[in-house]
């Protein structure tokens, strides 16, 4: 069955991150009570997925390398996106970023206290990712330089557990149509399937979002069909998790959601995120 590969210290697999940093991503996004920014509303979730993959990764103490991550960034610039220490690079092992963060903020939060009620108690968040958000959307070159570190990637690790591309964005590519080259992203392949590519559109309205779909009927407009039709279909563990969620998910529905707010955003990186076979 293809996208069964045990992901392990010696075959590890791969989250590539693509990032929208227009302009237009300083815009409030749906569903936030604050004003927050898109920009802002999607570091925090990216900051708390790469928490979220650290501790999938950690055991007896120690960081394993299950995966490598990259985030590229696509804005005034295109290229890898985290800084300090790992800045420039495409890709880094998850034992790096656990041991690189940009800085470690202190959030107070709120916590059952076993007696019914709240209490309010200080946490440690690791900021690896800040939020940028300048000029047009070169989504095309994004997906050009996602194609060469994986094909890159996938030489390397032949047997691995496919690597999975999530791309997040609030608008259309200025640099020309990118779906030729998503098409290319998603026929690579290895031993246990070809690579999958997500799509998530973020929203400035709080208008229902389109949430995997398995047709373009409904959609919008012909941005959300292009979304659509760059997007894998859902293997099977995440259509069981996006089920989990409460999603109404078929055989044929695709990594893609459309006029996405705060909290379908953190849901869909769970859900791109959590292979079942992690040993």
């Amino acid at each position: 069955m293809p996208y069964s590969a045990e992901i392990s210290r010696e075959n590890p697999s791969c989250f590539l991150f693509l990032l929208d940093q227009s302009y237009s991503m300083t815009d409030p996004i749906g569903g936030s009570e604050s004003g927050e920014s898109k920009e802002i509303a999607l570091a925090q979730a990216i900051n708390r997925i790469l928490q979220e993959l650290v501790i999938k990764c950690s055991k007896d103490m120690e960081v394993y390398r299950y995966f490598q991550i990259g985030i590229i960034g696509y804005g005034a610039t295109v290229g890898p996106a985290l800084g300090g220490r790992l800045a420039g690079q495409p890709l880094v092992w998850i034992d790096e970023v656990y041991q690189n963060p940009l800085r470690v903020e202190e959030v107070t939060k709120k916590i059952p206290d076993g007696a019914g009620g709240l209490v309010e108690t200080t946490i440690k968040f690791p900021v690896w990712f800040d939020p940028v958000a300048n000029n047009g959307t070169p989504m095309h070159q994004a997906f050009q330089q996602a194609y060469t570190i994986l094909q890159n990637w996938i030489a390397d690790h032949p047997s691995s557990y496919p690597p999975i591309v999530i791309n997040i964005t609030d608008g259309a590519s200025t640099d020309g149509d990118p779906s030729p080259i998503a098409a290319q992203i998603r026929e690579l392949s290895t031993d246990d399937g070809n690579a999958l590519l997500l799509n998530l559109h973020l929203s400035a309205s709080n208008a229902p979002s389109i949430t995997f779909s398995d047709g373009v009927e409904g959609l919008p407009d012909s941005y959300a069909e292009l979304l659509f039709q760059m997007s894998s279909k859902l293997p099977e563990s995440m259509r069981e998790t996006a089920s989990e969620y409460g999603y109404r998910i078929s055989h044929d529905s695709r990594g893609f959601v459309f006029n996405a707010g705060i909290e379908d955003t953190i849901q869909f990186l769970n859900i791109g995120t959590r292979p079942s076979n992690l040993r």
